[in-house]
Protein backbone atom coordinates (compact mmCIF):
# COMPACT_ATOMS: atom_id res chain seq x y z
CA UNK A 1 0.00 0.00 0.00
CA UNK A 2 0.87 3.35 -1.12
CA UNK A 3 2.82 5.97 1.89
CA UNK A 4 0.28 8.46 1.59
CA UNK A 5 2.71 11.01 2.23
CA UNK A 6 5.75 10.00 0.51
CA UNK A 7 6.49 11.55 -3.11
CA UNK A 8 9.25 11.04 -5.04
CA UNK A 9 10.05 13.89 -7.32
CA UNK A 10 12.33 13.46 -10.60
CA UNK A 11 13.97 16.49 -11.19
CA UNK A 12 14.84 17.24 -15.05
CA UNK A 13 17.55 19.02 -16.43
CA UNK A 14 16.58 22.51 -16.29
CA UNK A 15 16.66 21.84 -12.24
CA UNK A 16 20.28 22.37 -12.91
CA UNK A 17 21.44 23.90 -16.07
CA UNK A 18 19.57 26.62 -18.08
CA UNK A 19 18.97 26.75 -21.84
CA UNK A 20 22.09 29.08 -22.99
CA UNK A 21 24.18 28.35 -19.55
CA UNK A 22 27.48 26.81 -19.73
CA UNK A 23 27.30 24.23 -17.16
CA UNK A 24 29.71 26.18 -14.60
CA UNK A 25 29.21 24.76 -10.98
CA UNK A 26 28.23 28.22 -9.70
CA UNK A 27 25.90 28.07 -12.40
CA UNK A 28 24.07 25.07 -11.65
CA UNK A 29 24.47 25.84 -7.80
CA UNK A 30 22.74 29.11 -8.14
CA UNK A 31 19.61 26.53 -10.37
CA UNK A 32 20.11 24.39 -7.31
CA UNK A 33 19.05 27.29 -4.70
CA UNK A 34 16.22 27.94 -7.14
CA UNK A 35 14.80 24.57 -7.01
CA UNK A 36 14.99 23.93 -3.30
CA UNK A 37 12.94 26.73 -2.47
CA UNK A 38 10.02 25.11 -4.37
CA UNK A 39 11.14 21.27 -3.00
CA UNK A 40 11.10 23.30 0.86
CA UNK A 41 7.44 24.53 0.05
CA UNK A 42 6.05 20.51 0.38
CA UNK A 43 8.88 19.68 2.76
CA UNK A 44 6.95 22.83 4.90
CA UNK A 45 3.43 21.66 4.28
CA UNK A 46 4.08 18.30 6.12
CA UNK A 47 5.25 15.96 3.12
CA UNK A 48 7.98 13.40 3.19
CA UNK A 49 10.28 13.97 0.18
CA UNK A 50 12.68 11.69 -1.66
CA UNK A 51 14.44 13.58 -4.55
CA UNK A 52 16.03 12.15 -7.86
CA UNK A 53 17.94 14.05 -11.06
CA UNK A 54 18.67 13.76 -14.09
CA UNK A 55 22.47 14.04 -14.94
CA UNK A 56 22.82 13.67 -18.83
CA UNK A 57 24.79 16.97 -19.28
CA UNK A 58 27.03 16.27 -16.30
CA UNK A 59 28.09 13.03 -17.08
CA UNK A 60 28.65 13.83 -21.06
CA UNK A 61 31.02 16.95 -19.64
CA UNK A 62 32.51 15.01 -17.02
CA UNK A 63 33.63 12.36 -20.10
CA UNK A 64 34.97 14.74 -22.33
CA UNK A 65 36.93 16.22 -19.10
CA UNK A 66 38.51 12.57 -19.24
CA UNK A 67 39.28 12.26 -22.70
CA UNK A 68 40.62 15.71 -22.43
CA UNK A 69 42.97 14.40 -19.71
CA UNK A 70 44.19 11.62 -21.53
CA UNK A 71 45.05 13.64 -24.45
CA UNK A 72 46.65 16.11 -23.01
CA UNK A 73 48.84 14.16 -19.79
CA UNK A 74 48.34 10.83 -20.42
CA UNK A 75 45.67 10.06 -17.37
CA UNK A 76 43.74 7.07 -17.79
CA UNK A 77 39.79 8.18 -18.30
CA UNK A 78 36.95 6.67 -16.39
CA UNK A 79 34.39 4.50 -17.20
CA UNK A 80 30.85 5.54 -17.79
CA UNK A 81 29.78 4.00 -14.48
CA UNK A 82 32.39 5.69 -12.47
CA UNK A 83 31.55 9.04 -14.12
CA UNK A 84 27.64 8.38 -13.50
CA UNK A 85 29.16 7.95 -9.44
CA UNK A 86 30.64 11.40 -9.48
CA UNK A 87 28.09 13.31 -10.98
CA UNK A 88 25.89 11.86 -8.89
CA UNK A 89 28.16 12.78 -5.73
CA UNK A 90 28.21 16.22 -6.83
CA UNK A 91 25.26 16.69 -7.71
CA UNK A 92 24.09 15.32 -4.47
CA UNK A 93 26.32 17.57 -2.43
CA UNK A 94 24.67 20.59 -4.18
CA UNK A 95 21.12 19.56 -3.54
CA UNK A 96 21.94 19.02 0.02
CA UNK A 97 23.93 22.25 0.81
CA UNK A 98 21.38 24.17 -1.52
CA UNK A 99 18.18 22.67 0.49
CA UNK A 100 19.75 22.15 3.97
CA UNK A 101 19.90 26.35 3.75
CA UNK A 102 16.67 26.72 2.44
CA UNK A 103 15.22 24.39 5.39
CA UNK A 104 17.70 26.34 8.12
CA UNK A 105 16.27 29.69 7.00
CA UNK A 106 12.50 28.28 7.54
CA UNK A 107 13.86 27.86 10.90
CA UNK A 108 12.18 23.94 9.73
CA UNK A 109 15.56 21.32 11.51
CA UNK A 110 15.49 18.52 9.15
CA UNK A 111 18.73 16.98 7.10
CA UNK A 112 19.11 16.01 3.49
CA UNK A 113 21.47 13.18 2.51
CA UNK A 114 22.81 11.75 -0.68
CA UNK A 115 23.38 7.78 -1.75
CA UNK A 116 25.36 7.12 -4.25
CA UNK A 117 22.82 4.14 -6.07
CA UNK A 118 23.08 2.05 -8.21
CA UNK A 119 20.27 -0.17 -10.42
CA UNK A 120 20.82 -3.70 -11.28
CA UNK A 121 20.21 -3.87 -15.12
CA UNK A 122 19.52 -7.17 -17.12
CA UNK A 123 23.14 -8.06 -19.17
CA UNK A 124 21.00 -9.31 -21.79
CA UNK A 125 18.78 -6.13 -21.94
CA UNK A 126 18.53 -5.56 -25.95
CA UNK A 127 19.04 -1.45 -25.60
CA UNK A 128 23.27 -2.66 -25.49
CA UNK A 129 22.98 -3.17 -29.03
CA UNK A 130 20.76 0.27 -29.79
CA UNK A 131 22.50 2.51 -28.12
CA UNK A 132 19.65 5.69 -27.77
CA UNK A 133 20.15 7.58 -24.35
CA UNK A 134 21.36 11.18 -25.02
CA UNK A 135 24.00 12.47 -22.82
CA UNK A 136 26.00 15.29 -22.96
CA UNK A 137 25.47 18.80 -24.46
CA UNK A 138 23.42 19.98 -27.86
CA UNK A 139 25.68 20.12 -30.94
CA UNK A 140 25.19 21.11 -34.42
CA UNK A 141 25.68 18.71 -37.11
CA UNK A 142 28.73 20.09 -37.88
CA UNK A 143 30.04 20.05 -34.67
CA UNK A 144 28.90 16.12 -33.75
CA UNK A 145 30.49 15.10 -36.87
CA UNK A 146 34.07 17.00 -35.87
CA UNK A 147 33.81 15.06 -32.39
CA UNK A 148 33.00 11.92 -34.13
CA UNK A 149 36.12 11.91 -36.29
CA UNK A 150 37.68 12.87 -32.44
CA UNK A 151 36.01 9.95 -31.26
CA UNK A 152 35.12 7.21 -33.69
CA UNK A 153 33.86 5.00 -31.03
CA UNK A 154 30.88 7.28 -29.60
CA UNK A 155 27.49 7.14 -31.32
CA UNK A 156 25.50 10.75 -32.52
CA UNK A 157 21.79 11.22 -33.00
CA UNK A 158 19.80 14.11 -33.59
CA UNK A 159 17.58 14.93 -30.17
CA UNK A 160 13.86 15.76 -30.97
CA UNK A 161 14.46 18.63 -33.31
CA UNK A 162 16.76 20.13 -30.39
CA UNK A 163 20.57 19.64 -31.86
CA UNK A 164 22.73 16.29 -32.25
CA UNK A 165 23.94 14.74 -29.16
CA UNK A 166 26.04 11.82 -28.09
CA UNK A 167 24.06 8.57 -27.86
CA UNK A 168 24.60 5.34 -25.20
CA UNK A 169 22.91 2.27 -24.37
CA UNK A 170 20.13 2.63 -21.90
CA UNK A 171 18.82 -0.65 -20.15
CA UNK A 172 15.90 -1.04 -18.30
CA UNK A 173 15.97 -1.04 -14.19
CA UNK A 174 15.36 -3.76 -12.25
CA UNK A 175 16.25 -3.36 -8.83
CA UNK A 176 17.49 -0.26 -7.07
CA UNK A 177 20.44 -1.68 -4.81
CA UNK A 178 20.14 0.76 -2.17
CA UNK A 179 16.54 0.88 -1.51
CA UNK A 180 16.53 -0.43 2.31
CA UNK A 181 18.91 1.93 3.12
CA UNK A 182 16.89 4.64 1.41
CA UNK A 183 13.93 3.59 3.29
CA UNK A 184 16.02 3.23 6.39
CA UNK A 185 16.74 7.26 6.23
CA UNK A 186 12.98 8.01 5.34
CA UNK A 187 11.72 6.22 8.28
CA UNK A 188 14.49 8.24 10.32
CA UNK A 189 13.04 11.55 8.89
CA UNK A 190 15.77 12.50 6.75
CA UNK A 191 15.23 14.19 3.11
CA UNK A 192 16.64 11.85 0.95
CA UNK A 193 18.59 12.60 -2.51
CA UNK A 194 19.17 9.36 -4.31
CA UNK A 195 19.31 7.61 -8.06
CA UNK A 196 20.62 10.54 -9.33
CA UNK A 197 20.59 10.07 -13.56
CA UNK A 198 18.44 7.01 -12.96
CA UNK A 199 20.98 5.42 -11.00
CA UNK A 200 24.48 3.78 -11.87
CA UNK A 201 23.93 0.93 -14.01
CA UNK A 202 25.30 -2.42 -12.72
CA UNK A 203 25.02 -6.51 -13.66
CA UNK A 204 25.14 -9.30 -11.35
CA UNK A 205 26.61 -12.33 -12.34
CA UNK A 206 26.67 -15.13 -10.10
CA UNK A 207 26.40 -13.01 -7.20
CA UNK A 208 29.21 -10.35 -8.00
CA UNK A 209 27.97 -6.86 -9.30
CA UNK A 210 29.88 -4.69 -12.24
CA UNK A 211 29.51 -1.31 -13.58
CA UNK A 212 28.11 -1.52 -17.24
CA UNK A 213 29.13 1.23 -20.15
CA UNK A 214 25.11 2.57 -19.94
CA UNK A 215 22.81 5.43 -18.93
CA UNK A 216 19.86 4.85 -17.29
CA UNK A 217 17.34 7.15 -18.47
CA UNK A 218 16.45 9.09 -14.72
CA UNK A 219 12.42 8.63 -14.90
CA UNK A 220 12.37 5.36 -15.29
CA UNK A 221 14.86 4.89 -12.46
CA UNK A 222 13.20 7.18 -10.41
CA UNK A 223 9.85 5.39 -11.09
CA UNK A 224 11.52 1.96 -10.08
CA UNK A 225 12.61 3.70 -7.14
CA UNK A 226 9.24 5.77 -6.25
CA UNK A 227 7.39 2.10 -6.67
CA UNK A 228 9.80 0.27 -4.87
CA UNK A 229 9.46 2.66 -1.77
CA UNK A 230 5.55 2.71 -1.86
CA UNK A 231 5.03 6.29 -2.69
CA UNK A 232 1.70 7.61 -3.19
CA UNK A 233 2.88 10.03 -5.59
CA UNK A 234 5.98 10.64 -8.39
CA UNK A 235 6.07 13.95 -9.76
CA UNK A 236 8.24 14.50 -12.75
CA UNK A 237 9.48 17.80 -13.13
CA UNK A 238 10.09 19.34 -16.92
CA UNK A 239 10.42 22.48 -18.92
CA UNK A 240 6.88 22.15 -20.26
CA UNK A 241 4.15 22.09 -18.08
CA UNK A 242 2.19 19.06 -19.17
CA UNK A 243 2.24 16.16 -21.61
CA UNK A 244 0.35 16.94 -24.57
CA UNK A 245 -0.91 15.38 -27.97
CA UNK A 246 0.50 16.57 -31.13
CA UNK A 247 3.18 18.61 -29.05
CA UNK A 248 4.59 21.57 -30.94
CA UNK A 249 2.36 21.69 -33.93
CA UNK A 250 -1.38 23.52 -35.15
CA UNK A 251 -3.18 20.54 -32.85
CA UNK A 252 -1.11 20.60 -29.80
CA UNK A 253 -3.50 19.67 -27.14
CA UNK A 254 -1.86 19.57 -23.23
CA UNK A 255 -3.17 16.07 -21.11
CA UNK A 256 -4.72 17.34 -17.99
CA UNK A 257 -6.00 14.53 -15.27
CA UNK A 258 -6.21 11.44 -17.50
CA UNK A 259 -6.64 7.65 -16.42
CA UNK A 260 -3.50 5.58 -17.05
CA UNK A 261 -5.59 3.32 -19.39
CA UNK A 262 -6.05 6.57 -21.77
CA UNK A 263 -2.39 7.62 -21.56
CA UNK A 264 -0.63 4.23 -22.53
CA UNK A 265 -3.40 4.07 -25.54
CA UNK A 266 -1.84 7.60 -26.32
CA UNK A 267 1.58 6.12 -25.78
CA UNK A 268 1.07 3.15 -27.74
CA UNK A 269 0.29 5.24 -30.50
CA UNK A 270 3.39 6.94 -30.12
CA UNK A 271 2.59 10.22 -29.34
CA UNK A 272 5.17 11.17 -27.20
CA UNK A 273 9.21 11.11 -28.51
CA UNK A 274 11.47 8.75 -27.38
CA UNK A 275 14.22 11.27 -26.86
CA UNK A 276 12.21 13.88 -24.57
CA UNK A 277 8.26 13.14 -23.46
CA UNK A 278 8.05 9.27 -23.97
CA UNK A 279 10.05 7.89 -21.10
CA UNK A 280 8.54 10.15 -18.77
CA UNK A 281 4.87 9.09 -19.67
CA UNK A 282 6.25 5.67 -20.07
CA UNK A 283 7.58 5.93 -16.38
CA UNK A 284 4.48 7.61 -15.37
CA UNK A 285 2.33 4.55 -16.66
CA UNK A 286 4.75 2.22 -14.84
CA UNK A 287 4.53 3.90 -11.29
CA UNK A 288 0.61 3.96 -11.45
CA UNK A 289 0.04 0.53 -12.91
CA UNK A 290 2.35 -1.11 -9.90
CA UNK A 291 0.06 0.47 -7.31
CA UNK A 292 1.27 4.69 -6.99
CA UNK A 293 -1.77 6.90 -6.44
CA UNK A 294 -1.14 8.97 -9.21
CA UNK A 295 1.91 10.45 -11.32
CA UNK A 296 2.15 13.76 -12.44
CA UNK A 297 4.36 15.83 -15.12
CA UNK A 298 4.56 19.29 -14.44
CA UNK A 299 6.84 21.87 -14.71
CA UNK A 300 9.73 22.60 -12.03
CA UNK A 301 8.37 26.61 -11.63
CA UNK A 302 4.62 25.02 -10.63
CA UNK A 303 6.05 22.82 -8.29
CA UNK A 304 2.97 23.44 -5.83
CA UNK A 305 0.23 24.31 -7.89
CA UNK A 306 1.06 20.86 -9.74
CA UNK A 307 0.71 18.65 -6.27
CA UNK A 308 -2.76 20.73 -5.99
CA UNK A 309 -4.16 19.26 -8.78
CA UNK A 310 -4.21 22.98 -10.60
CA UNK A 311 -1.81 22.20 -13.43
CA UNK A 312 0.08 19.99 -15.55
CA UNK A 313 -0.98 16.01 -16.49
CA UNK A 314 -2.05 14.18 -13.90
CA UNK A 315 -2.31 9.67 -14.38
CA UNK A 316 -4.69 8.37 -12.30
CA UNK A 317 -6.06 5.43 -11.85
CA UNK A 318 -9.78 4.40 -12.68
CA UNK A 319 -10.53 4.77 -9.23
CA UNK A 320 -8.67 7.97 -8.77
Amino acid sequence: MAEKNLIVIALGGNALQQKGEKGSFEEQYNNVKQTSKKIADLIERGYKVVITHGNGPQVGSTMLRHDAGKKLYDLPPYPMDACGAETQGMIGYMICQALRNELKSRHIDKYVVSIVTRDIVDENDPAFKNPSKPVGPFYTKEEADKYKQQFPDFVYKEDAGRGWRRVVPSPDPKIVAERLAIKTLIDAGFIVVANGGGGIPVVEIDGITKGVDAVIDKDLGGQRLATLLGASKFIILTDVDAAALNYNTPQQQKLGRITVEKMKEYYDQGHFKAGSMGPKVLASIRFVESGGEESIIAQLSQLSEAIEGKVGTHIITPRG
